[in-house]
């Protein structure tokens, strides 16, 4: 499975993640399979940002988006993100 990182710092956590909520199904329906938000524990407003997708296309497809970068102004997103793309994850748990 692909994944995506991003980190960023948003204007207003609460805003932010109505604005996630809202657009669920057009991120479903682009491939995604999971969303998991990190808050800094010292500056709530600094997020990391972890999905799974489908597909590698289908993913950087929805990276490269006009829709993604409208989305993120709408939410609040007030810093350059930083993005990481991974092609595998091992568990490593105990």
């Amino acid at each position: 499975m692909p994944y995506v990182m991003i980190s960023h710092k948003v204007a207003n956590y609460a805003k932010w993640k109505r604005t996630v909520k809202s657009h669920a199904k057009w991120r479903k329906a682009s491939g995604e399979k999971c969303f998991y938000a990190c808050r800094n524990s010292k500056s709530p407003n600094d997020l990391m940002v972890w999905c799974e997708w489908d597909s590698a296309a289908r993913m950087k497809k929805f990276m490269e988006s006009a829709e993604l970068r409208e989305a993120m102004q709408g939410a609040g997103v007030l810093s350059q993100p930083e993005v990481s793309f991974f092609d595998k994850m091992e568990d490593l748990s105990v």
